[in-house]
């Protein structure tokens, strides 16, 4: 197989510890009509992958399949009807999976241009963290400066670029993470609370007596009880994992079935309060909006890293043929920011 053909990527054959992931060589793809394929730069290690190496995530796949929720790398081959300007540029893309390779075929149209003097590493933590945390602070719960919001796991991949987004908006935030991260999140403006230690929801009414603006849960469980009860009349919980699920076994569809219709009673009693479930793909059936929301909140967030509004946290990065050990490493719970596969 020649180098020009060759294809390296990382294969989740099924529930797998870390160390049986695969890594395989393979031919590498060739672009369709209005399609690209990216020479990989960057892919992250995300919460979905963690929850997919468990068959856990909601709507994975069958096995055996290739992981990478999103990928920042540059146009190798432009196909048909694209744009041969495109090729050499650095572009983000969505993906869900497939991004754990060094050549990611991509429809054209799904493609985020990358500002200059940033980095592939850079930003890849703000691709899949950034979205969610755009669009879950100014499109679900639209909150204005002034106001006071709960974000749980502050320190986490989407926690992270969350409370810089909402600090940049000029918003007040509390931010749920263990001890030995509070002393980062003091540093971007965040009160922080130790989740471990205490009560959390008698914490927050010292800081917010009549409750917060906004609840960001990527939690669930029985913990999103005290979530919904944290916020102010006319505040927002929104709800997007069941990370207290992660290593449960069983059903994967029932917990967040369970907690979609929590949140749904919620949401419409007569209290003045709002509840609901973001999930990424919401109105992804209607593409050309599903694409314009992307490519304008991608863009407003990278827009954001490039001007140092916020600040890329890469915790580590590894190679495709160590993405065991990266796995590993992001499960642990013991480091801050994402962590980075490249070629």
């Amino acid at each position: 197989m020649s180098d020009s053909a060759r294809l390296v990527e990382v294969v989740l054959p099924g529930v797998v510890e870390p160390e049986g992931l695969q890594v395989r060589e393979a031919e590498a793809p060739v672009p369709g009509e209005g399609e690209v394929v990216l020479a990989m730069e960057a892919s992250g290690v995300s919460f979905a992958e963690q929850q997919m190496r468990r068959g856990r995530y909601f709507d994975q796949p069958p096995f055996p399949f290739v992981p990478g929720y999103d990928v920042v790398g540059r146009v190798h081959e432009a196909g048909p009807g694209v744009d041969p300007a495109l090729v050499g540029r650095r572009v983000a893309a969505l993906l869900k999976v497939g991004g754990w390779a060094s050549r990611v075929r991509v429809a054209a149209a799904d493609l985020v241009p990358v500002p200059e003097g940033v980095s592939a590493e850079e930003a890849e933590t703000v691709v899949v963290n950034g979205i969610t945390a755009w669009q879950m602070l100014h499109r679900r719960a639209e909150v204005r400066a002034g106001q006071t919001v709960l974000v749980h796991g502050a320190s986490g991949g989407v926690g992270s670029v969350l409370v810089q987004l909402a600090r940049a908006a000029g918003v007040e935030v509390i931010g749920t993470a263990s001890a030995r991260h509070h002393e980062a999140l003091r540093g971007l403006g965040v009160t922080p609370i130790d989740y471990r230690d205490g009560d959390v929801p008698a914490r927050v009414r010292e800081l917010a007596p009549g409750g917060v603006a906004a609840v960001f849960d990527h939690v669930g469980g029985p913990g999103i009880v005290d979530s919904w009860r944290m916020l102010a009349r006319g505040g927002t919980l929104v709800a997007y994992g069941t990370a207290s699920t992660r290593d449960d076994t069983g059903s994967r569809h029932w917990p967040v079935i369970k907690l979609f219709a929590r949140l749904g009673l919620w949401h419409v009693l007569p209290n003045g309060r709002r509840a609901g479930f973001y999930n990424i793909w919401a109105g992804s059936r209607n593409k050309a909006r599903f694409r314009t929301h992307l490519r304008t909140d991608l863009t407003a967030v990278l827009t954001a890293l490039q001007r140092g509004e916020i600040t890329a946290r890469v915790a580590a990065t590894f190679p495709l043929a160590r993405t065991a050990e990266a796995m590993r490493l992001a499960e642990s719970g013991t480091v801050s920011g994402k962590i980075v596969l490249t070629p």
